[in-house]
């Protein structure tokens, strides 16, 4: 071998150099191959090239389901944080070399929406630090599973998927979610358990929850909704009284929503339907007994036999009883008497009656007081237009202002009752069907009217002052209960003698009656009519207009042939 291949030029030794620094090049905050050299105590001793080494703590290479062994020969990355220190060695890092090279795998998966694969390893405010391979994230509480979650112990430690919802390099956070995965993964396993049911199947399942208004049923993987009312033919209040967590039933699948994957279950529909020929066995007006189940505003629902309930309307509890609310008549679980009213087997309705199981009121009063009968009560209110008499068994009878006195306005007579007295009153009619009783108080008296005999118009009567007034007379015809005003201007047939002071009360006088009307019940009688009429008499037997005779020589003579009769 010659000299010249023994010893290289200069030239070729500085271009050996070069290359050497060229290929072994090493710049800061890169990621570098290097090997382990050495183990000292905590720290393993790396040569990054270049003649170059630097240290990294032993526990920078341990992790979740990682092995922190580590022996001189390994070859592992790091990252180079500083070439040089002041001790002239390298400052570098595993943890930032595994961060920085999962960094890119994660950006890549979260674009392309992919789940990655991470480790739950500590706990802090609001949920969960998660290491996905060096990069650690954050798992919020609320995205851990499908339902809160209160031990999340057996889930730390445990290699599981996750999706990334957010990624912020320059800031270092990544946000993860676990629900998300569940979510995808059961909605995946409820598609093709969906598909494999039916409607109308009948299927086994286990009772998983009970809430208010049903039960959710687990029918292997799945879960359907037994709604409450679906349970049982009859009332159910509460689910928990059909069925218990844990419990296996068997339920029929009634509706599937592919879309939702909503499964709607029942196991009423397994049996017979007790409505099937219900108007058969309760022909309307069928008397029968049942139980209270529940009241509300509008009335009470009896259970005729399980599955079958009627309702009793407010309006049919009570006769008497109107404005009551029908808890205060029946109570829940009472056993009560009832009467079919209707049956609608499309619309699934019984209307019963417990007031038609006795008799009706108006009924039995009518029985008991025909027309015609006195009956005694106590005043329970006044109106404008009348009286309210409490009667037996809780009706009411109505005196209507005209009933109230035959003489006086009912607007003034209604003011001598007030509110308990007890007054007693004549019959004059009942109707059943509108529940009404109409009384009379002063048909008890007699009708004046009627007891007047042959009164009529033009006879002469003799009236008793009752009072003096301004406008005339208040006075009563003699032998009768007819009462009548004499107006001032029938006082007499001379004006100069209209004055109603000439009278007093209790004095008699002679009047002629001038109107005697029975149906409208009006009577009226004058002064000035009778003195009218005896002028007219006197005139036609002892003179004429034209036999110079005065008005006072002719009474005069009828006065005293008169007298002497």
């Amino acid at each position: 071998m010659s000299a010249a291949l023994q010893q290289p030029s200069r030239e070729d030794f500085a271009a050996l150099l070069e290359e050497s620094f060229r290929t072994s090049e090493i710049s800061e905050g890169s990621v570098v191959k290097g090997k382990v050299v050495a183990i000292e105590k905590d720290v393993a001793v790396i040569d990054i090239g270049a003649k170059t080494e630097g240290r990294v703590a032993l526990k920078e290479f341990a992790g979740p389901n990682r092995d922190q062994t580590v022996v001189v020969g390994d070859e592992v990355e790091v990252y180079v944080e500083r070439i040089e220190n002041a001790l002239g060695e390298a400052v570098i890092s595993r943890d930032k070399a595994r961060r920085e090279e999962s960094w890119v795998k994660l950006e890549k998966a979260f674009e392309a929406g992919e789940r990655v694969n991470g480790t739950i390893f500590n706990q802090v405010k609001g949920g969960y630090t998660v290491d996905l391979d060096g990069a650690v994230a954050f798992l919020p509480r609320s995205q851990v599973d499908i339902r809160p979650v209160r031990d999340v112990t057996p889930l730390m430690g445990v290699a599981q998927p996750f999706q990334i919802l957010k990624m912020d390099r320059r800031r270092g956070n990544i946000v993860v979610s676990r629900r998300t995965v569940l979510e995808e993964s059961r909605a995946e396993q409820r598609s093709e358990l969906v598909a494999n049911l039916e409607e109308g199947q009948v299927i086994d399942g286990v009772v998983k929850n009970i809430t208010e208004y049903g039960a959710f049923v687990d029918l292997g993987g799945i879960d359907g909704l037994l709604h409450v009312t679906d349970m049982a033919w009859r009332r159910v209040n509460h689910p928990s009284e059909v069925v218990t967590i844990g419990q296996t039933v068997k339920v029929k699948i009634i509706k599937i929503n592919h879309e939702t994957h909503r499964i709607s279950l029942g196991i009423k529909q397994l049996l017979a339907d007790p409505w099937e020929g219900i108007a058969a066995r309760y022909p309307v007006q069928a008397k029968l007994k049942g139980r209270v189940t529940n009241i509300t505003d509008y009335g009470a629902f009896v259970e005729l036999e399980p599955g079958i309930e009627g309702l009793i309307h407010v309006s049919e509890m009570s006769w008497t009883k109107k404005n009551v609310h029908p808890g205060k008549i029946i109570s829940t679980s009472q056993e009560v008497e009832v009467v079919i009213l209707e049956v609608d087997q499309v619309k699934r309705r019984i209307s019963l009656g417990l007031k038609q199981t006795l008799q009706n009121p108006w009924e039995a009063f009518a029985e008991k007081h025909p027309v015609g009968t006195e009956v005694e009560g106590e005043v329970k209110n006044k109106t404008e237009f009348g009286l309210f008499i409490g009667l037996e068994n809780d009706v009411d009878g109505m005196v209507h202002l005209s009933d109230l006195d035959w003489n006086r306005p009912g607007e003034q007579v209604i003011d001598d009752f007030k509110k308990g007295d007890v007054v007693r009153a004549q019959v004059l009619d009942v109707d059943v069907e509108k529940e009404r009783i109409s009384l009379g108080i002063k048909q008890l008296a007699g009708d004046p009217f009627a007891e007047a005999g042959e009164l009529k118009k033009g006879q002469i009567v003799t009236c008793e002052v009752l009072e003096v007034k301004d406008g005339g007379l208040e006075v009563k015809i003699v032998d009768t209960d007819l009462s009548t005003f004499i107006k001032r201007n029938e006082l007499a047939r001379d004006r100069a003698d209209q004055r109603p002071e000439r009278f007093a009360a209790g004095e008699k006088l002679d009047a002629r009656v001038t109107q005697f009307d029975r149906k409208a019940r009006r009577v009226t009688v004058s002064i000035k009519a009778l003195e009218v009429a005896e002028e007219k008499e006197a005139m036609a037997q002892y003179g004429s207009a034209d036999s110079g005779a005065s008005l006072g020589d002719i009474l005069g003579a009828a006065l005293n042939k008169a007298g002497k009769k």
